[in-house]
């Protein structure tokens, strides 16, 4: 019917590097997400003057993607 080859310790140590890799790329998006909703939380809870003024010291990427997500999940402009 098919190949049937047996399975080495290299294939089950590259499936397992494998497999941790990515649940440490999964982890890391997780964290970055988790910590980037935070700012956006605390930025909406301010008031504008001091809002602007933190955004302000924000790196432009992440300053626009901050405004982009306040806009959006809080109509805050």
């Amino acid at each position: 019917m098919g190949y049937n080859w047996p399975v080495t310790g290299t294939d089950i140590t590259v499936w397992t590097i494998s497999a941790l890799l990515a649940i440490g790329i999964g982890w890391s998006r997780y964290a970055k997400w988790k910590t980037r909703d935070k700012i956006v939380r605390e930025l909406a809870a301010m008031d504008p003057e001091r809002r602007e003024k933190v955004l302000s010291r924000m790196t432009p990427q992440l300053a626009m993607e901050a405004r982009q997500e306040l806009m959006r999940r809080f109509h805050i402009g």
